[in-house]
């Protein structure tokens, strides 16, 4: 397979630095968060249905019917509760509140400490998450996405004590009896250390949030995550501030509108509408497209590009998210769960029965406000934007790709439909020699989903047409790697890591999936390897 000569990189700036570290501790959180994404949409539907204000009320389901009723069907779980007139009376316990409370943060430290420790860790991570739960007074999210990664290394670093000294036989045995032991004694110091300190941080952020609504200023949030998206810093944000102290509003007022902060299309939609009216060029033809993308997708990064043609837009967009927040705080309207992607099917989805008016103005006015910004500086740059040509899309695009520190099949996508606007790169291989045989290739990537899978796809394609549909092809997140493959294929940011996890594979980095040499370096070195085969077996008869 062909390699391209070693090159150099420029030492990145200090800002970048901390730009890349700060983008890696997101993604880091969102691993927690979005796999267990599913998760968040069903406690959000069944809350929105079952509870006493909800569509369809349900005192078994919801947890608020009186179990001491003799008309009650007495086969759900009950708890002990207290009347306003201070008697006491047995209520269902139903399922929203186990699920916020145990179910959603025991799903958060599995997913650290699978990161972490794989199945192992994963399960101790569990372990912990529980006497962290029990020894609390507020959903766990922010603790589970602390001790979930905390007790899997712990546990990582004891196994590595007396690896390879444990006589055969004996290693299932070692192995059961640390992660238990270890984890009953991490339980009990999550109930009684770790339960409080986390309680105390989450009251402290639930605190600022609460002056901030108390002294209107809910709205100078977007000040923050407006620019923080458009360089892929929300996710810190987002999943590491904003969902943990939504679901704790959830859980004390029914619905937060810190769900809708991040999530909500309209700013977006009002960019991308404003280039379609008064843009020039190929981002006019492109806006919209990006914006059906965008607002039914919920691919938000689709309309970072326009912006960073043009970086005044985020004027734009920060009024019409703080105009978005204002709105929900003056209707008092929010979202049951977290809405993602952010689409406005998904906002819809989580949306309690007494939001829709609040919710939806918060999206068309949070539109109308980017959309009259951004018109007016498209505008007023007009005559300077013809002279200079109209900008460099392909250009935005590869560096909303720098700032998000991967490739994106969205993106790649969009500049694809520019003619062909898709950078290729020289591969880069290292590992095991090329010219073995491949009977097996994986591409990974942070996730293991969207741009990875498309790249597995078309190399797929690629190679059933030569003849090989028998090398298997597949997508897989780096974390889950196991060195039983023989080509991997990453992102150049990501090949280090895969190296880590699949050393005796040949490891190729490429910087866009959708579009590079290599496929067609694996498709003729597979050609090869049947042209080679054919003779020899030949000879032999």
């Amino acid at each position: 397979m062909s390699t391209a000569a070693a090159t150099t990189a420029p030492t990145p700036s200090r800002g970048k630095q901390a730009q890349v570290r700060v983008q890696r501790f997101g993604a880091f959180l969102s691993a927690m968060i979005m796999p267990n994404l599913p998760a968040f949409l069903a406690w959000g539907l069944i809350t929105s249905l079952f509870i006493a204000v909800g569509w369809l009320p349900n005192g078994i389901l919801g947890g608020f019917g009186n179990a001491d009723d003799p008309g009650s069907w007495q086969g759900a779980a009950t708890q002990l509760a207290l009347a306003d007139d201070g008697t006491t009376f047995q209520q269902y316990v139903g399922m929203v509140g186990p699920m916020v409370t145990y179910l959603l943060p025991i799903l958060i430290a599995n997913a650290g400490g699978r990161i972490v420790y794989k199945e192992r860790g994963g399960v101790v991570a569990s372990i912990v998450a529980v006497g962290m739960i029990t020894g609390s007074t507020v959903p766990m999210f922010l603790g589970a996405m602390v001790v979930g990664p905390l007790s899997a290394w712990v546990l990582k670093k004891v196994d590595s004590l007396w690896a390879g000294k444990i006589k055969p036989g004996f290693e299932m045995l070692v192995d059961m009896f640390t992660a238990g032991i270890l984890g009953a004694a991490m339980a009990v110091a999550a109930f009684f250390g770790f339960a409080p300190i986390i309680t105390g941080v989450s009251d402290a952020l639930g605190n600022v949030v609460s002056w901030m609504a108390d002294n209107h200023l809910l709205p100078l949030m977007a000040v923050v995550v407006e620019p923080a998206k458009v360089l892929f810093l929300n996710n810190a944000i987002g999943n590491g501030v904003l969902v943990p102290l939504g679901a704790q509003e959830v859980v004390e007022q029914g619905k937060s509108l810190l769900f809708l902060v991040e999530s909500n299309p309209g700013p977006g939609l009002g960019i991308l509408m404003a280039y379609t009216f008064f843009g020039i060029g190929a981002a006019r033809s492109s806006a919209p497209g990006a914006a059906v993308v965008q607002f039914i997708g919920g691919i938000h990064e689709v309309y970072f590009p326009f912006v960073l043609m043009k970086p005044t837009l985020i004027i734009a967009a920060i009024l019409g998210g703080a105009t978005g927040i204002a709105t929900n705080v003056v209707f008092g309207s929010g979202l049951r769960g977290p809405a993602a992607p952010g689409s406005i099917i998904a906002v819809y989805a989580a949306t309690p029965r007494d939001s829709f008016v609040g919710v939806t103005l918060s999206v068309v006015l949070a539109f109308v406000v980017t959309f009259l910004v951004a018109a007016v500086i498209l505008r007023a740059s007009r005559k300077r934007d013809l002279a200079a040509g109209g900008g460099d899309l392909a250009a935005a695009i590869a560096q909303t790709e720098a700032n998000k520190g991967k490739s994106s099949s969205a993106l790649d996508a969009m500049a694809a439909r520019q003619g062909g606007a898709v950078p290729t790169e020289a591969p880069t291989a290292t590992g095991a020699p090329a010219g073995a045989p491949v009977r097996s290739i994986v591409f990974a990537c942070d996730a293991g989903m969207g741009s990875s899978a498309m790249g597995a796809s078309i190399l797929r394609d690629k190679l059933k047409k030569a003849g090989r549909g028998d090398i298997t092809v597949v997508n897989k997140a780096v974390a889950n790697l196991e060195d039983d493959v023989d080509l991997v294929i990453t992102q150049r940011e990501l090949t280090d890591r895969a190296r880590r996890h699949a050393p005796s594979a040949r490891h190729v980095s490429v910087d866009n999936f959708l579009s590079s040499p290599v496929y067609d370096d694996v498709v003729r070195e597979a050609r090869a390897e049947t042209e080679t085969a054919e003779p020899a077996e030949r000879s032999t008869t």
